[in-house]
């Protein structure tokens, strides 16, 4: 079982004691997160589909912890100019435990 919602202006697939890494959230670790934008929860045969959400459908998660993903480098550099430049930016995530889902 599994289902697919909306978690920090971003959609992911949600199972059941699976861990993911999403956007980062506010909260401390260890507290409960409800995700109340459910998209579609999908059970073998019985599957349910919002338009464009379902309602009294929710994921119940728990926040492990938060941190900052690997680093992602950007060159730019103009040919026979002498122009070059290197950013870098760290991303920050917030790891959830998926701890039921609720259709």
């Amino acid at each position: 079982m599994y289902a697919v919602a909306e978690v920090a202006g971003m959609q992911r697939q949600l199972a059941e004691g699976r861990k993911v890494k999403v956007p980062l959230l506010e909260g401390e670790a260890g507290q409960k997160v409800t995700i109340d934008k459910v998209f579609a929860v999908v059970d073998g045969a019985n599957s349910r589909f919002g338009a464009p959400t379902l309602d009294g459908a929710s994921v119940s998660a728990t926040i492990v912890e938060h941190g900052r993903d690997r680093k992602v480098t950007c060159f730019k550099k103009k040919r026979r100019k002498g122009f070059k430049k290197k950013l870098g930016h760290r991303q920050g995530y917030t790891l959830i435990s998926v701890d039921s889902i609720s259709a």
